[in-house]
């Protein structure tokens, strides 16, 4: 019983139809669910459980359940990022993408769940129940579709809105896409909806989408928009939107979250964490049961015992993925100054080193060898060096290993049956969320930073390094040139407290500053000649570690072999923050349009 704490009943079946004609776009197809309408629609009961289906898609709410994922952990380095890297450099970042004839997300399958969501939003008012019961499951619904298309606009930009079930008749079949900020009114619309039907967060944790979790996404969403449409805009990428700068999303971003935030100070159950002591950070990314856990909004549960769990595989080794030094240069000095300007700083000659005197959650996102950090509960074992002889699909590629989130079960890990709970929401961002926009919007004190920013570095014993807006020390190397020391230092805590949980991707894209952090930049990783000799090493670790690359510095180059890296990420600027609509696609409806670049 995966399923957010609730069982999932079969009692409608899904089924894929034939196409209503020739063309196989999603839109010329069928819905996809197969239900009896006579025997269906009569209760709130039936609402309930044509919903608990959404709970379980991969495409909504992924369960992580492929070989060789870490969970949401794993994201950053498998999209390809600045703070953490595969084995292998990403291919979409070094401008290697192609476009493809079909599928690449736009294929028949790839709309399955909205034409389930939107057979559910025609058919509900069929029930006879009072509303009261009935608007619960229509919130739900609004909220996933809100889900669904967010994932879409992240992908493909411009989309089609569509909001009912359709046959080969529909005029809409023949259209081009709407504007993406028109998709996201739209979006907008649909969760102001579902956190006005939606209930609040009870003192007990339900395992269903609350007004809190509906929040939190339109929160998300605005902001994406609002920065994306905002940043294109000032660069004048391919990618901006006419006649629009994103304030409005931004202040819907800034209003919502502090709407939420304003309701989890009211009620008391939503808060942060307590994440202070040595591991208290570290243990909110660890738990099988969040259930008690007030931050954590929405998580999914796993059992070995009903077959449901992740595939965290080799993850004692590194499975296959490693943080930078640009993440980990990231994290400040206990006294609030970045390693360029604290004479707090140690060095990075050691990962002793690289840890001493920093923010606490640096210590409690990589292994160190300070025999702190346990590898396994079973056998007792802790941490010594990095897992650089494993297979190479498993191993370690920059010596910075992950820690957050690590599952120190040794037997589900050599079974790749880790129950360890996938967070989706927690109510840090909201934080983040709130500080940010206000920031853009000019209009951020420093009572709205003690509120947050503040709150987050408190709450992991930080408290000698807040933040103080009219006293921001100046860093040299600032990711951000071209925006103020205090978004630079909102941006920097976004990195730090979301580090390896799949935001990066998505922020580096908003901000458009893949040409800043990326282009032209090769990842490392730490100090190599640190495990030279190093005591109690086997072979296999010795001959792995020799041939590792190394820059003229002494840094691990994890890409130093592959000649398409010489020179950096080939990210090409005006193509590849938006994917390409496949080429049948186009043929099929030339109203579509190709996206820029393609």
């Amino acid at each position: 019983m995966n399923k957010l704490k609730f069982k999932l009943y079969t009692v409608v079946t899904f089924l894929f139809l034939l196409s209503l004609s020739c063309n196989d776009d999603f839109l010329e197809r069928s819905p996809i669910v197969n239900i009896s309408d006579a025997n269906f629609w009569k209760t709130a009961n039936d609402l309930e459980l044509y919903v608990n289906n959404f709970y379980n898609r991969s495409d909504l709410l992924d369960g992580y359940t492929n070989f060789g994922s870490i969970g949401p952990y794993g994201v950053d380095a498998d999209n390809g990022t600045d703070t953490q890297v595969t084995y292998n450099y990403n291919t979409r970042m070094n401008g290697e993408a192609t476009n493809p004839a079909s599928g690449g997300g736009w294929a028949v399958n790839d709309w399955a769940t909205l034409r389930n969501i939107n057979y559910f939003m025609v058919n509900y008012n069929k029930v006879d129940a009072p509303w009261d019961q009935v608007k619960v499951y229509v919130g739900e619904s609004l909220f996933f579709r809100s889900l669904f298309y967010f994932g879409k606009l992240k992908t493909f930009g411009d989309l089609p809105w569509i909001t009912s079930t359709l046959d080969n008749t529909s005029n809409i079949l023949y259209e081009g896409r709407l504007p993406r900020n028109q998709v996201v009114d739209s979006i907008m619309l649909d969760l102001d909806k579902a956190i006005e039907y939606l209930p609040e967060r009870g003192p007990s944790y339900t395992g269903r989408i609350t007004k809190e979790v509906a929040l939190l996404l339109q929160a998300r969403i605005a902001l994406y928009e609002g920065t994306w449409e905002k940043y294109h805009g000032i660069k004048n990428t391919p990618f901006k939107v006419v006649n629009s700068d994103g304030a409005k999303f931004i202040q819907k971003a800034m209003e919502t979250s502090n709407a939420l935030i304003t309701l989890a100070e009211s009620n008391g159950n939503t808060k942060l964490a307590d994440c202070t002591g040595e591991a208290g950070y570290t243990n909110l990314f660890n738990q099988r049961d969040y259930s008690s856990n007030k931050e954590v909004l929405l998580w999914r549960k796993y059992s070995v015992n009903d077959g449901q769990y992740t595939r965290w595989g080799a993850y004692y080794y590194g499975a296959g993925r490693g943080l930078t030094k640009s993440l980990v240069d990231s994290y400040l000095c206990m006294d609030g100054k970045p390693i360029s300007v604290s004479d707090k700083y140690q060095g990075d000659k050691t990962l002793k080193n690289v840890v001493a005197n920093r923010d606490p959650r640096l210590n409690q996102t990589i292994f160190v060898d300070d025999g702190k950090h346990i590898l396994f509960t079973d056998n007792n074992t802790f941490f010594a060096t990095p897992g650089f002889e494993g297979v190479i699909a498993n191993s370690c590629p920059t010596g910075y290993q992950l820690y957050k989130g690590f599952n120190t079960n040794y037997t589900e890990c050599i079974n790749q049956q880790s129950t360890i709970g996938t967070i989706y929401f927690r109510y840090a961002e909201a934080l983040l969320i709130y500080a940010e926009a206000k920031a853009e919007l000019g209009t951020i004190t420093q009572m709205d930073i003690d509120r947050t920013i503040n709150a987050l570095r408190s709450r992991v014993g930080m408290n000698e390094g807040l933040l103080n807006i009219n006293n921001i020390v100046t860093d040299p190397n600032w990711e951000f040139k071209n925006i103020s020391p205090l978004l630079n230092e909102i941006r920097r805590e976004r990195k730090v407290e979301f580090a390896c949980e799949g935001f990066r991707r998505d922020d580096i894209f908003r901000w458009a500053v893949v040409d800043e952090v990326m282009v032209g930049k090769k990842p490392k990783g730490a100090i190599k000649s640190q495990w030279k000799n190093y005591p109690n090493t086997t072979d296999a670790f010795v001959e792995a570690w020799s041939v590792l690359g190394e820059d003229e510095n002494g840094y691990i180059d994890p890409f130093k072999s592959y000649p398409t890296m010489d020179n950096g990420y080939r990210f090409n600027l005006g193509r590849d923050y938006l994917q390409p609509l496949p080429t049948n696609e186009l043929t099929l409806n030339p109203e579509l349009g190709q996206n820029p670049g393609w």
